[in-house]
């Protein structure tokens, strides 16, 4: 098996992908936070002492998606068309599930734009209810779901 971020003298290397045709890449991706009850009352009642946890996370998580390639090494700078999110209150755990779709059209695919931008969006949760709860746990980040390329369709 050859791995494509090596050359042939085992050098690490940017896959060329100019040959590749330009299609609709699209990728999910998801992760957990769980909390302890007090932080999740906190967020729901939105009475964090760090302002709006939900929406601060949101916009991380697309800055997160936008800034992957200056965070992992191999990844091409892409020209991303959308990114969305959603975050969803699980009360039972307590915690949160993010869930960001990155898209594109171009030569290589946008996983690890969602995945990067699922766990900056749940690291930025961490970070704002850190003074409630240093006990939480950042869980299940993985790929739901991807469309595109030469690889073809994924789904979990």
């Amino acid at each position: 098996m050859n791995l494509t971020h090596l050359d042939e003298q085992n050098k690490p290397k940017m896959v060329d992908v100019s040959d590749k045709a330009n299609t609709t890449r699209i990728a999910t991706a998801s992760g957990i936070i769980e909390v302890g009850q007090p932080a999740f009352d906190a967020v729901v009642a939105n009475s964090a002492k760090k302002g709006p946890v939900l929406q601060t996370a949101v916009i991380a998580a697309i800055q997160g998606t936008k800034q992957t390639s200056t965070l992992i090494p191999m990844c091409h700078p892409l020209m991303l068309t959308s990114v969305k999110t959603d975050i969803e209150e699980l009360p039972d755990l307590p915690g949160f599930k993010l869930t960001v779709t990155a898209k594109l059209n171009g030569q290589t695919g946008v996983e690890m734009e969602a995945l990067t931008g699922v766990s900056v969006g749940l690291l930025t949760i961490y970070d704002m209810l850190k003074a409630i709860d240093k006990g939480m746990v950042i869980k299940n980040v993985q790929l739901e779901r991807k469309s595109g390329g030469n690889s073809g369709d994924f789904r979990r």
